[in-house]
């Protein structure tokens, strides 16, 4: 054998040798290497048909229904101002009452002046059948006579109101005078509301809130007073002009006081009023978490097939938005399920495995 034969052979042997090691080891691949299986774990949500609501959320404050600014008719000092601020008072109740001399020394003169003017009548008339006085002079006392009587009668109709009563069952509000004090006729010295009139809340808006309310809404108010507690109102009165000092519109809201929850004056409350968008129609809506790829009114979703063992990735055209919730216009319908979470790790036809499906897309927004 030469060796150029032997090389050869030798050559042939490492190279076969090569070849064999390499197919055991394809081999083993073969053997070991099975494919993944895609399961990958989602959270998903299902797309309901509805009406988008924009939530108006203000700050307003509990009073009752009806307020009344008691005063007296005619000025004088305070005798006595027998309230306090929150106390509760029933209906004739005397809260305060002026110093009565002035007012009687007014009523007597009246009254004094009524006499003599009577007294001269008497003896005008006497006069005039005697023929010493004129029917012209006759006249002028019997007019006399009348004004002194209506003055007599104005002055005991002002001193019947030198005193305030309660008009009505109910709590003081404010206590705007103290005995002793000075006031003039229409003064205001305490504010009484009707309890039996029902509680309003009443907050402020702004231009751009007062525009979206009218007389008849329905919302929610909830005090800090009652923790997890919501209580039912409706808007009763809207101003049709801002204050001028702050600029704001106050609106009234109707709240019922259910039987076992007593109310007082000056709770803070908040309040959301649902307002409908305007033209707005039922269409699929899901939560915002669900979209991928948005660009304009275009997006992309993961949708749950029918038998939840893998998802389709669906381009949807997208419209309002409010509260984390999207109208969907076309490509995804009611009753889909959406991927919520773990779509960033999807593909189209990916096996997944749910872990929650919430039925609807969480309640207005």
């Amino acid at each position: 054998m030469t060796r150029s034969h032997a090389y050869d052979g030798a050559w042939r042997t490492v190279t076969a040798l090569a070849v064999l090691m390499l197919l055991g080891a394809c081999g083993k691949d073969a053997i070991t290497a099975q494919p993944a299986v895609e399961d990958l774990p989602v959270r998903v949500e299902t797309a309901t048909t509805r009406v988008l609501t924009e939530t108006l959320k203000a700050i307003g404050q509990l009073a009752p229904r009806d307020q009344r600014r008691l005063s007296f008719k005619v000025g004088g000092v305070i005798e006595s101002a027998d309230f306090e601020q929150g106390q509760s008072v029933h209906a004739g109740q005397q809260l305060a009452m002026l110093r009565g001399t002035e007012v009687a020394a007014g009523v007597e003169q009246a009254r004094q002046a009524a006499q003599k003017a009577a007294r001269d009548l008497a003896r005008g008339r006497a006069l005039y059948a005697d023929g010493v006085a004129t029917k012209e002079q006759l006249q002028d006392l019997g007019t006399a006579a009348q004004m002194t009587e209506a003055a007599l009668r104005s002055a005991e109709f002002n001193a019947s109101f030198a005193r305030i009563e309660a008009p009505c069952d109910g709590v003081v509000l404010a206590k705007l005078a103290q005995p002793g004090e000075l006031v003039g006729p229409g003064q205001p010295v305490v504010v009484v509301g009707a309890t039996d009139r029902g509680w309003v809340v009443k907050a402020a808006l702004t231009d751009r809130q007062i525009v979206h309310v009218s007389q008849g809404d329905r919302g929610r108010v909830s005090f800090d007073a009652f923790p997890d507690r919501d209580f039912e109102v409706e808007v009763s009165t809207v101003a049709s002009a801002a204050d001028p000092r702050s600029g704001t519109f106050e609106v009234e809201l109707a709240v019922a006081q259910p039987a076992d929850v007593r109310f007082a004056q000056g709770l803070i409350g908040r309040v959301r009023l649902e307002q409908p968008m305007d033209h707005a129609v039922a269409l699929p809506a899901i939560p915002v978490a669900a979209l991928l790829e948005g660009e304009g009114e275009r997006a992309s979703v993961y949708v749950l097939a029918p038998d939840a063992t893998n998802v389709h990735l669906v381009s949807i055209r997208i419209g309002r938005m409010v509260g984390g919730i999207v109208e969907v216009r076309e490509g995804v319908k009611a009753g889909d399920r959406v991927v919520v979470e773990g779509a960033a790790y999807l593909r189209e036809g990916t096996r997944v495995h749910v872990l929650e499906t919430v039925e609807a897309a969480g309640g207005n927004p």
